[in-house]
């Protein structure tokens, strides 16, 4: 085991935290404030790669490993991490159409996705079905050589912004074996959205529901066969779920530094917070969960770049760990800071917002549990 960046990856975290330096933190306060998407920047970061991190190097991608991608996400995030973690979502609904989809539809999409000349979201949820995701009652019904979309999704991130729209639908059988997946372009008719989400944090992308109403879409936009849908997305979320699990690494370390600064400045019954003993073991806690997340978090990536078959298993346990540790280490973070870590003009009640929806999405840190607990238990 060796546990340091080859050459290659430490290239790729110096360009990573080059541009979150550069590109990202000067504007992610402005960002969250004015709840501004900021294409051109995300644009700027596809330039870079970081928008194919692993999609296939013929439609453009950087053909990365996952383990380089979390370390990609994890350096974005130290400088926003709303903004990173679109970059997660885009990679991986890209990634979809690489791996399932025909030779047609890559070449159609891919080369302006990883451009990100197109935008693209991940459409599972809806409003009826989170963690229960295979009781979705999205339908496509084939009429000749289009499918007919009818339905709703929620919560979906860049929702009447995004180009391209990755969506699981019911073609057959109730359950998980009678979803398949398509992709839809904004501007079809019947194809509509919701007001904008009015949320805790991730200001920085919209989040709205996505509606179909009769949106015909051709049969040739269907990844993979039908019914093999559900399969894809739950092959999707085990990447998605260390892409997130990254993102929260990356702001819980810009959280710790800034701890770590503000401790070594203040003073009070004259002496710096710094020379506490009870806040050094605090330090020390946050630094060792944080290390210990994103030990894990590469472990996982490592077996799922090698098809573990523990990978689903170990993914699971990296977000639940990760995103809860993040959270804790950003919360820690605004408490070391009392009063002023609550106000908008230092930056951790940001992060603490921004973190905060990592324990929800990608799977629940609840059906993370679920996920391992079954894996153990299997026969």
């Amino acid at each position: 085991m060796d546990f340091n960046l080859t050459d290659d990856q430490q290239a790729i975290q110096d360009a990573a935290r080059a541009f979150a330096a550069a590109e990202l933190a000067p504007h992610s306060a402005r960002w969250d404030e004015e709840k501004h998407f900021p294409v051109e920047t995300l644009r700027k970061a596809a330039e870079l790669g970081f928008a194919g991190v692993y999609i296939s190097e013929d439609v453009g991608g950087s053909a990365l490993t996952r383990l380089d991608a979390s370390i990609v996400f994890e350096a974005l995030s130290y400088g926003d991490v709303a903004t990173a973690a679109y970059l997660t979502i885009h990679n991986m609904a890209s990634w979809m159409i690489d791996r399932f989809g025909s030779e047609d539809l890559r070449k159609r999409y891919l080369p302006r996705l990883t451009s990100m000349e197109l935008i693209a979201s991940y459409c599972l949820t809806e409003p009826g079905s989170g963690s229960d995701a295979a009781a979705m009652r999205t339908t496509a019904r084939l009429e000749g050589d289009h499918y007919v979309l009818n339905g709703g999704k929620a919560f979906i991130s860049g929702a009447g912004v995004s180009d391209v729209y990755v969506v699981m639908a019911r073609t057959g059988e109730a359950g998980a074996k009678g979803v398949s997946a398509f992709v839809v372009e904004k501007g079809m008719e019947g194809l509509s959205f919701g007001g904008q989400e009015k949320k805790m944090g991730w200001n920085a992308q919209p989040t709205a529901q996505v509606n179909f109403d009769n949106v015909r879409v051709s049969a040739e936009n269907r990844i993979g066969g039908e019914g093999e849908g559900f399969r894809f997305a739950m092959m999707g979320l085990d990447g998605g779920r260390l892409n997130i699990a990254s993102c929260s690494l990356g702001g819980a370390a810009f959280a710790l530094d800034t701890a770590q600064a503000y401790m070594l400045e203040r003073q009070q019954f004259g002496k710096r917070l710094a020379d506490f003993q009870a806040l050094q073991f605090k330090l020390a806690d946050m630094a060792t969960e944080l290390e210990a997340a994103r030990l894990m978090v590469r472990r996982a990536a490592h077996a799922l770049d090698n098809r573990d078959p523990q990978a689903t298993k170990l993914c699971a346990m990296a977000k639940r760990f990760a995103t809860d540790a993040g959270f804790e280490v950003a919360n820690e973070a605004l408490q070391l800071h009392g009063g002023y870590g609550y106000l908008k003009d230092y930056p951790l009640e940001r992060v603490v917002r921004d973190l905060r929806v990592h324990q929800i999405l990608e799977g629940t840190n609840e059906i993370m549990r679920v996920i391992v607990a079954r894996e153990m238990l299997r026969q």
